[in-house]
């Protein structure tokens, strides 16, 4: 069988820079779209018209998602990679009443070593060295978590800001940021307040986003929209403009506890109001789909859709990531199957 040595979206290696040689910006971006090179979003003003401009035909971003799922395959070695990095491109995560230190510390683990070591020697990919992107829990777990990831380059995420409802004082929000980041939180996922979308109060919505981002410091902001709460698409792209303007790293669909999570029309919005602020601002944010994405197959549709609408730039864990942990055991055993022909039962692939 051949090794899996690349996954979508990887490039070749660049040669060593001299430091005599002048940085350009090409130098420092972060991703690349058209051509155009890209830097970390450092946020603009609130554009009113821009965001009161915003429309969203609601029927041909259906028909559009569509065709994701129905026009596009990857089999075989293909597939195997591709898997592979929707693992890298994983926030492993635990978000319920019952968690325990223990349960955060075998997570952990699990995000070290996402795949059996007798699988990642049966496909040859050793040299990849796969791990999740992040582990994401409670701020009463970050200490814990960032204990048993120290030295793996393994990111500690931290859902904040009165999650998941978001409805707490923003001073507390605001001191919750500020206890996570000092907790040694690399990442925050913050919650933005919906009312300010259903009543059109975008200052209001910028201003508290700005305020997250301020309270972050050096920790990459998630803004989480919600999207299952926000009703329609045009409340969806309004707020996805907003999110990046007050200096989000990322947007991301929702908490995975509202009644419907990431769906591939809200993503497909959200993707398109990235590609529209890159252009305008010469700014690229990552994107996070959350909730209900549970199969190694809707991992290949969200990496599809990544692909197809922002390019090979945005299929790493940088700017693009996934929001779940039930997926992965589905993705572990798909791997098996391509390795040895048999599908494994579930409880082989344990989590937590």
């Amino acid at each position: 069988m051949s090794n899996v040595t690349r996954a979508p979206g990887s490039t070749d290696s660049q040669p060593n820079r001299t430091s005599e040689a002048p940085i350009s910006p090409a130098d420092t971006a972060l991703a690349h779209l058209r051509g155009r090179a890209l830097q970390a979003n450092r946020g603009v003003p609130l554009n009113l018209d821009w965001v009161e401009d915003v429309r969203v035909n609601t029927s041909a971003v259906e028909r559009r998602a569509q065709t994701l799922v129905t026009r596009r395959t990857v089999k075989k070695d293909w597939q195997a990679a591709w898997l592979l990095r929707a693992i890298s491109c994983m926030d492993l995560t635990t978000l319920s009443g019952d968690d325990t230190d223990e349960r955060v510390r075998r997570l952990c683990a699990k995000g070290r070593q996402p795949i059996q070591h007798e699988l990642v020697k049966t496909l040859g990919v050793e040299s990849l060295d796969i791990k999740v992107a992040a582990v994401c829990v409670y701020h009463v777990f970050v200490e814990t978590a960032r204990r048993a990831l120290e030295g793996s380059g393994i990111r500690v995420a931290a859902v904040s800001t009165g999650f998941p409802a978001g409805l707490s004082p923003l001073a507390e929000r605001v001191d919750e940021i500020r206890r996570s980041v000092e907790a040694g939180a690399d990442e925050i996922d913050v919650v933005i307040t919906r009312a300010h979308v259903f009543a059109a109060k975008w200052q209001a919505l910028y201003d508290e986003i700005a305020s997250f981002k301020h309270a972050c410091g050096p920790s990459h902001m998630k803004v989480i929209l919600g999207t299952g709460d926000l009703l329609t698409l045009r409340n969806v792209a309004r707020a996805s403009v907003v999110a990046m303007m007050a200096g989000a790293d990322f947007i991301k669909t929702s908490t995975g506890k509202e009644p419907v999570n990431a769906t591939l029309p809200v993503s497909l919005v959200m993707t398109r109001a990235i590609r529209e602020y890159a252009n305008q601002t010469g700014f690229a944010v990552g994107f996070k789909p959350a909730g209900g994405i549970r199969t190694a197959k809707q991992s290949l549709e969200w990496l599809a859709l990544m692909k197809d609408e922002l390019g090979p730039g945005w299929l790493k864990s940088d700017l693009f990531r996934f929001g779940a942990s039930g997926m992965l055991a589905d993705i572990e055993r798909q791997l098996e199957h391509h390795a040895t022909g048999r599908y494994s039962a579930d409880y082989r692939h344990p989590i937590a």
